[in-house]
């Protein structure tokens, strides 16, 4: 049963067709996984047998009455524990949510339930989505399927290691400046960031509005385009959610690629890059030479600004949407408060974790007042700088692509200590949320400690057809993909 959880989404959904597995025995064979590894893996948060195994027995119904199956019914799935799932806790991998339970669904869950996807469980995460290591949980640490004593990434590491280690065939998670593309590229597997606005936001809990984006994690690029069309559409309750007719994804996956025009992100090919990191882009540039593509060197003036930026406009708005955690309504409350001031800076100081609080902090001097001029709208300002550099390099690119980030997955504690170094972990990640733009990880090779290397691809505004093209391409001119964590 090992072997079948091992096999893509795509091979999966054949096998169901065909009654050689049942929905069922799947989704069982999932949570024994589960049982098996998860104790050193720490990926999940809880599991959600009931609901699984309830929507794993409706596309048995449909399969033995002979009925056409929606995209990707019966594949096991990971929610990562900030989206909403009813009936079930949504924690955030806080202590301020730890008995948190979900009275309504998510947009995405409503969309994964219609299409009778099984949810396993709910996947770990930096607290809040506060963190490039998923060591900022407040429940516990998950290690990297490919060498338990190093990080996964984060925010979004549980989705991604419980993929990388074949727990679930699917996740979701969600990225602010790089929190799936990061986790996949330290995971050795996909990651994909939508264009702002592709898909809702509605029942994810926010870090920063205007930055967050739910995507979906892989162990190939074709699952994630279905499970990028599954998620995706217009939802009158998110109001940044755009307006426009979902793609069928896949359907483009085999367009030649002959001529594309690949962009080198000049500005992340330089200094602090591992040698692993940069012999890994160096083949893949000439893949895609080989593939039939034109390369060009393409500059980001801006780019070195990204950090600064995010960290003054993704502070300020967590600042603010972390205020409505304060005791009152739902969540932990201090049990020892002698008045409403003390109940509510009490329950905040008691509730959030370290990182949570240096973020809040930051954010709230950001907006002060006579700070808010110099830091906040400066940075708005510069926001627009970045993007019009993005706007610019697809005027002469169709895609651009980078190192995911400048190295492989650290070692658990290397970088607890120093928040900076870990911040500039997302070097290569953040422009992209700062320009909605959408982003993908894909493996692209290993370093000679055989830890997983990413090759960032990115693509202009609502062009994630060509994004996944030239991403799946790059993954079938290569079998790194094919490589699973022995764990």
């Amino acid at each position: 049963m090992n072997e079948l959880l091992k096999k893509s989404a795509t091979e999966q959904s054949k096998a169901l067709k065909n009654k050689e597995i049942s929905a069922v025995e799947l989704t069982n064979a999932a949570f024994a996984r589960i049982d098996e590894l998860d104790e050193k893996l720490g990926a999940f948060n809880s599991l959600t047998k009931e609901i699984a195994l309830n929507t794993a027995k409706k596309v048995d119904e449909k399969i033995a009455k002979g009925e056409e199956l929606p995209l990707l019914a019966g594949i096991p799935l990971a929610l990562k524990d900030n989206m909403n799932l009813k009936g079930s806790k949504t924690t955030a991998s806080s202590k301020i949510l730890e008995n948190f339970v979900s009275p309504f669904n998510a947009t995405i869950t409503e969309k994964l339930l219609g299409n009778l996807v099984p949810i396993v469980g709910k996947a770990n995460l930096d607290e809040f989505a506060m963190g490039s290591s998923n060591e900022n949980s407040a429940f516990k640490k998950v290690h990297n399927p490919w060498d338990l004593k190093k990080v996964p990434g984060g925010s979004s590491g549980g989705s991604a290691a419980s993929v990388a280690a074949c727990e679930a065939t699917l996740a979701l998670g969600s990225d602010t400046g790089g929190s799936i593309r990061l986790p996949a590229s330290f995971c050795g597997i996909v990651g994909m960031k939508p264009t702002y606005g592709r898909v809702s936001r509605y029942g994810l809990i926010a870090f920063a509005s205007s930055l967050d984006q739910i995507g979906p994690f892989a162990r190939t690029v074709e699952d994630a385009a279905n499970l990028l069309e599954v998620i995706s559409g217009h939802d009158p309750k998110d109001s940044t959610s755009l307006n426009l007719p979902v793609e069928h994804y896949a359907a483009n996956l085999n367009n030649d690629i002959k001529g594309m025009k690949v962009g080198v992100i000049k500005e992340l090919m330089t200094e602090g890059l591992s040698e692993d990191v940069q012999k890994a882009v160096e083949r893949a540039i000439e893949d895609y030479k080989k593939l039939g593509a034109e390369i060009v060197e393409i500059s980001l003036p801006n780019l070195k600004h990204s950090i600064g930026i995010y960290y003054i406009l993704a502070t300020a708005e967590c600042s603010s949407n972390l205020a409505r955690f304060d005791g009152v309504k739902y969540g932990y409350r201090t049990p020892d408060a002698k008045n409403l001031m003390e109940m509510y800076t009490k329950t905040r100081a008691e509730g959030f974790g370290p990182e949570v609080k240096r973020r809040i902090m930051l954010g709230t001097y950001a907006l002060s007042s006579g700070y808010y001029d110099a830091y906040y709208k400066k940075a708005q300002q510069m926001r627009a700088l970045v993007t019009q550099d993005f706007v610019e390099a697809f005027k002469k690119a169709d895609i651009l692509i980078s190192p995911t980030c400048p190295n492989t997955a650290f070692e658990l504690g290397a970088k607890a200590s120093d928040p900076l170094a870990m911040y500039l972990t997302d070097i290569a990640t953040i422009s992209a949320n700062l320009a909605g733009i959408p982003g993908l990880s894909v493996p692209a090779g290993f370093d000679k400690d055989g830890m997983p290397i990413g090759l960032q691809i990115l693509a202009p505004q609502l062009q994630e057809s060509r994004l996944f093209n030239a991403a799946h391409k790059f993954e079938r001119a290569n079998d790194y993909y094919l490589k699973l964590a022995n764990i």
